[in-house]
């Protein structure tokens, strides 16, 4: 049996949740899940109620009345955006479609662990910048912008919650630009910051090599649902598109995604509910023994420790956490 090579080599990013572990103890606190504290609104949990008939139907392929509705939502036409199963759906895709193994590709570390997978599948040439602050580094960072090649950069950062600025982004992307590369941006926390609006999704009408990745699942809490869209140059958008797998976003996500888009008020508790919780656990963790906190500008927080992981886990497993 002939396999691609580096399907051969690819390895599954373990990303932790109440299905990776054999405990059967379903008041588990799960700390790995980095969505709205709020849960699912009052609107979208009366829409799935409603819809539920919608389970016995072929949802619409193309995900058209959503893509109006995130047209409404970000002000990008809905040439310009493409829904996945997920943001991750998107970033395979993406990588599948735009990237080789003849394409360099940047990422700063440590981040999301999807983008290395994802181009990796497609053989592409990685150089990695370690760094906990992208923007006290971002001069050597952009020396090592490659030719004809890929950035990827998540902002606000999984996992440090480091967010960098609308002028520095632009600045990467700038430059990116003269050696014809592309720029991925993830924004899935962008709209859990609550105390600025770095979000670039503006530059979207000015570059061609932007492309701007956003999810519900963070936002809105629909992680079950796995829904997510990118937006990018029309012709990015059509391509995007056409290689999307029938039918990849279910007629119940569709409709809780529009659902969530609609409730104006949503985003700004669920800021609110952050910002005041965020500053309770940085204070009360760094009052611990053994830990030490990552300022953060979202709903997460990377946490210091000298405790090996395995040992961490087994005593808040424990607890029941």
């Amino acid at each position: 049996m002939r396999i691609n090579p580096y399907i051969s080599e690819h390895k599954r990013i373990h990303h932790g949740g109440p299905f990776s572990i054999n405990n059967s103890n379903s008041d588990i606190v799960d700390f790995s899940s980095n969505i709205s504290p709020l849960g699912i609104s009052s609107i979208v949990r009366k829409t799935i109620k409603n819809q539920i008939y919608s389970i016995q139907i072929y949802p619409d392929s193309d995900s058209s009345q959503l893509r109006k509705n995130l047209e409404h939502y970000t002000k990008i036409p809905s040439s310009q955006i493409v829904v996945g199963n997920g943001a991750t759906e998107i970033i395979y895709n993406f990588c599948r479609t735009f990237l080789s193994n003849k394409t360099p590709v940047l990422i700063p570390i440590p981040t999301f662990g999807e983008y290395e997978s994802a181009a990796k599948l497609c053989g592409a040439k990685i150089t990695f910048f370690k760094t906990m602050d992208l923007e006290k580094n971002i001069d050597e960072f952009i020396s090592k912008i490659p030719n004809n090649g890929c950035i990827f950069i998540c902002n606000p950062n999984n996992p440090t919650g480091n967010l960098l600025s609308k002028k520095t982004l632009q600045k990467i992307i700038i430059l990116a630009n003269k050696h014809k590369t592309l720029v991925f941006v993830d924004e899935c926390f962008i709209e859990l910051v609550p105390d600025y609006d770095e979000s670039i999704i503006h530059l979207i009408r000015k570059y061609n090599n932007l492309f701007i990745l956003r999810s519900l699942t963070k936002s809105f809490a629909l992680a079950g649902l796995r829904i997510g869209y990118g937006i990018g140059s029309k012709q990015m958008a059509i391509v995007l598109n056409k290689i999307n797998i029938p039918w990849n976003i279910s007629g119940l996500a569709q409709q809780a995604a529009s659902a969530a888009l609609s409730d104006r008020f949503y985003l700004d508790k669920v800021k609110k509910l952050i910002k005041k919780e965020s500053m309770y656990l940085i204070n009360s963790i760094s009052k611990l023994k053994n830990f030490q906190c990552i300022d953060t500008s979202t709903n997460f927080i990377l946490i210091k420790t000298k405790i090996k992981s395995n040992v961490l886990q087994k005593q808040l497993l424990e607890k029941k956490f």
